[in-house]
């Protein structure tokens, strides 16, 4: 029967070398995948080893080996021993996970063609004999595939979804996604919700930057979230540097030019202490492709016990696929980094906020035809937001006449594939590079705009306002 022995064995040494490959492998590895039956009890163990969330290597193996009564027919400790001597290099372990994988689907494939033609011989309807080869080869096939189509009768299916609206029905908060912090916007979508793809694009210094460590802020501080950031553009220390005065309000250009004061050294403090209790993972890597950063996520979430709520990504357009692109085209490229971005988004099960830039020729507010260098950008994306300031490009006589207020920022849903499109109001405290929910007064001020807006047609009514548009206490958390 086909296998390859060293494949076998660097594989299984390549697994007690590296435990940061683990994750990746334990899902796609079985007993059957090994011919040698010493390598199937020790992939047995390996597994109910990494399952107990144990460290694996020779003495932890052995260990599990040993109290399943199988050391000896796995071949002792001096051939676990040897699995890691014989092993070339662990950074290799695709090349023969392949090989093992190729060898098991093709014994498989010998099984099944030797039990339909034993079958076959005795069997007297050529339409059962045909049945029976389809299950048969399908059996092998499913081995291979991770993707499954199923009956929406099945338990998965209508009886479950009609579960989801009764919990809804009895408790809206029963589905509620990662909070932003924003009032409108937790409203709108009930939290950022798993598996959504969220773009968030706008001309450079709009502070999409900024508005995207809000949202990780308020949901590694208030909600005691699982975060990672990947930031292409600033270094870890910018990333750590703003996220300490904004949680601090504490303006930043004032800690850089040692210009605190004593209020100020107590808040910074406070947020210190706020921040050490807090699991925020940066990765300033200045060239990183989504495969890379799906691996590292697998890490962090295995690192906090299969916990990871949100991803960051700054920017999309420093991304690199790790794919030639066809003819040099950096429009495929892209489109394939979006793509690989919602694919991961939905195998991490987590929403995943990507930062895009923008043309710089626009006029008006951003439009999807906006996005840079492709529109696959808008066709992944499950939500995309524009960062609009009207203060950035207003004259100081409108600001100074009052057609303009200084800080006032809007947040454009321009696509959203589970609900509706709203224009959200905000406040950019430009000392805090802070995005804040605005005040009562604004609220219902930006709202009445938004109604008379010529791109919404003058009979358009201002959207109604209510209660829960007003800011809460400062000692209150923001409501849904």
């Amino acid at each position: 029967m086909p296998n390859n022995l060293e494949a076998e064995q660097a594989l299984l040494g390549c697994m007690l070398m590296d435990n940061e490959i683990l994750p990746e492998l334990s899902d796609m590895l079985t007993e059957s995948d090994f011919y040698h039956d010493s390598h199937k009890y020790i992939i047995s163990a390996i597994k109910n080893t990494f399952g107990e969330r144990k460290a694996v290597d020779i003495v932890t193996l052995s260990d599990k080996l040993e109290s399943e009564g199988n050391l000896q027919k796995a071949g002792g400790i001096s051939y676990l021993t040897e699995l890691v001597q014989v092993t070339p290099s662990a950074a290799n372990y695709k090349f023969y996970l392949d090989i093992v994988k190729r060898d098991s689907i093709n014994r498989g494939l010998i099984r099944a063609a030797r039990d339909v033609a034993e079958f076959s011989r005795s069997s007297d309807d050529y339409v059962k004999s045909i049945q029976y080869a389809e299950e048969k080869i399908y059996a092998v096939s499913q081995t291979n595939d991770t993707s499954q189509i199923k009956d929406i009768r099945d338990g998965e299916g209508l009886n479950a979804v009609f579960d989801v609206f009764q919990k809804i029905a009895q408790d809206k908060d029963a589905l509620r996604g990662v909070p932003t912090g924003f009032i409108r916007l937790d409203k709108l979508m009930n939290g950022l919700q798993k598996s959504d793809l969220i773009v968030l694009a706008a001309r450079p210094g709009m502070g999409k930057t900024s508005l995207a460590m809000n949202i990780v802020e308020h949901a590694a501080v208030k909600e005691r979230k699982v975060c990672a950031v990947f930031s292409l553009e600033m270094p870890n220390e910018q990333i750590v540097r703003r996220l300490l005065c904004s949680t601090a309000e504490v303006s930043m250009s004032d800690a850089l030019s040692g210009k605190l004061t004593d209020n100020d050294w107590k808040k910074l403090a406070k947020a210190h202490e706020k921040l050490l209790q807090c699991r925020i993972f940066v990765d300033d890597s200045s060239r990183v492709t989504p495969a890379e950063i799906l691996s590292k996520c697998r890490r962090i979430k295995s690192k906090n016990d299969g916990q990871l709520d949100l991803v960051m990504i700054d920017y999309i357009q420093l991304m690199s696929s790790g794919k030639k692109a066809d003819d040099g085209n950096r429009v495929q490229e892209v489109a394939s980094i979006t793509r690989d971005l919602k694919i991961m988004a939905k195998e991490l099960d987590v929403p995943v906020i990507a930062l895009s830039q923008l043309r710089r020729i626009q006029s008006g507010e951003p439009q999807l035809s906006d996005l840079r260098e492709s529109g696959a950008i808008e066709q992944d994306a499950d939500i995309v937001m524009f960062i609009s300031r009207p203060d950035v490009t207003a004259s100081a006589e409108d600001i100074a006449a009052g057609k303009v207020q200084k800080g006032q920022a809007f947040l454009n849903i321009a696509k959203h594939r589970n609900g509706g499109l709203e224009r959200i109001p905000l406040r950019f405290k430009g000392e805090l590079t802070k995005f804040v929910n605005p005040e009562m007064n604004e609220t219902m001020e930006a709202r009445a705009e938004y109604g008379r807006s010529p791109s919404r047609g003058d009979d358009v009514p201002p959207p109604p306002v209510s209660d829960a548009d007003a800011p809460p206490p400062d000692d209150e958390e923001p409501p849904f």
